[in-house]
């Protein structure tokens, strides 16, 4: 059982207790190696003998090494050539063989689809089956013993197998509660085939979540999601960005951008939840890189960073000026561009970008405000 932490923050926000169900501490660091586990213990001694293969770029990769490896089962794992190396590393320590098969995921599970036809081992569809969707459902069981006065779930939604699972067991013990799921909104095949009454693929998808980059809904969980979740929501890239900033920042937690889908979710529309609620952080596992990226994208989203550009006359002194002026209002400069050859100056002027971070906001403002105020001029 996974830890539920709380957040005062959102709790405010919200303004009702809202709780964090970790999936990002799970062993694998994310949700996935439930489903794993309980498709391979369903398997018969013959299937297991013949061994598990799976596709994926991280996380259900480690689930089903993992699982398969506590279950004394042979598990192979296809990744495509531009997995992120800790998740390769990652895969391997926990008992799979990994081989590199294709640049996209959909040439890496045909690879292994072609893997299990020429050798019996039995295929692990990271969303696709009922076995996979019960032991996501897993959590629902456990957010209802951890927080039985829940009122609403929200979820994160790629396949739909977690989302379908959470659903399932906690509409079949409490159906009064309510269960939201979430998907960015460069990646939402939901709404459309919710509309259509059928699984409808898009015809690309964009987005940071690598957990939710899924074209098309398995067939199913779409099922149970139409019939059982509530409401799908979709959230911007600045959202999720912000989100992790914040779990992160706040509650100390380090999350994936797929995993931190419903705070996104909460933060852009506090008032629509009804409380308590439990979000469920599904997984952690972000190559250091994409968090870095990530981060700073949320810190400019959440408007911690401030670019201005100042006309200045171009003699000694004044440059230091400038950067004097900024040193009182607290803003950090992260970087100086100066420019003296741009053909719209005047012979005697430069302009001068500055990259900031700030406090926030009312920061920027007043940053903005102070130079103005001190005589600077600054340029749309």
């Amino acid at each position: 059982m996974t830890a539920m932490e709380g957040s005062r923050y959102l709790t405010q926000l919200v303004g009702a207790p809202v709780h964090f169900k970790c999936e990002n501490l799970q062993r694998t660091g994310s949700f996935k190696v439930r489903g794993a586990y309980v498709r391979i213990a369903a398997l018969s001694e013959e299937e297991r003998a013949r061994g598990v293969v799976a596709a994926s770029a991280g996380n259900h990769a480690q689930g089903v090494a993992l699982a398969a490896a506590l279950l004394g089962v042979r598990s192979t794992v296809f990744m495509p050539a531009g997995a992120p190396l800790p998740k390769v590393a990652a895969t391997r320590e926990y008992g799979a063989r990994v081989r590199t098969a294709g640049q996209v995921v959909d040439e890496t599970l045909a690879a292994a689809r072609e893997y299990a036809d020429a050798t019996g081992a039995v295929f692990i569809h990271p969303f696709d089956h009922p076995a996979v969707v019960a032991g996501q459902g897993t959590i629902g069981l456990e957010i209802l013993e951890q927080c039985p006065e829940v009122r609403t779930v929200v979820v994160g939604i790629g396949g739909g197998g977690l989302a379908a699972g959470v659903a399932l067991a906690v509409k079949s013990v409490r159906p009064e509660v309510k269960v939201v799921g979430v998907q960015a909104a460069g990646a939402a095949a939901y709404p459309p085939s919710l509309a259509a009454g059928r699984p409808v693929a898009l015809e690309s998808v964009s987005t940071m979540a690598d957990g939710m980059k899924v074209g098309r809904p398995g067939d199913v969980p779409f099922r149970i999601i139409a019939e059982l979740v509530d409401e799908v929501r979709t959230v911007s890239e600045d959202a999720l960005s912000s989100a992790l900033l914040l779990c992160l920042e706040r509650a100390k937690l380090v999350v994936e951008p797929a995993g931190a889908s419903p705070v996104a979710a909460l933060l852009s529309d506090p008032e629509a939840f009804e409380g308590p609620v439990v979000a469920v952080l599904s997984g952690g596992n972000v190559d250091p890189l994409v968090l870095q990226r990530t981060l700073q994208h949320g810190m400019a989203a959440a408007g911690r960073y401030l670019s201005l550009r100042v006309r200045l006359p171009d003699r000694p002194g004044v440059l230091a000026a400038l950067l004097g002026e900024l040193s009182s209002a607290d803003a950090n400069v992260l970087a100086v561009n100066h420019v003296r050859t741009d053909p719209r100056l005047g012979v005697s002027e430069a302009e001068v970008e500055l990259h900031l971070e700030t406090q926030g906001p009312r920061h920027c403002a007043a940053v903005a405000a102070g130079l103005r105020e001190a005589g600077y001029r600054i340029l749309d």
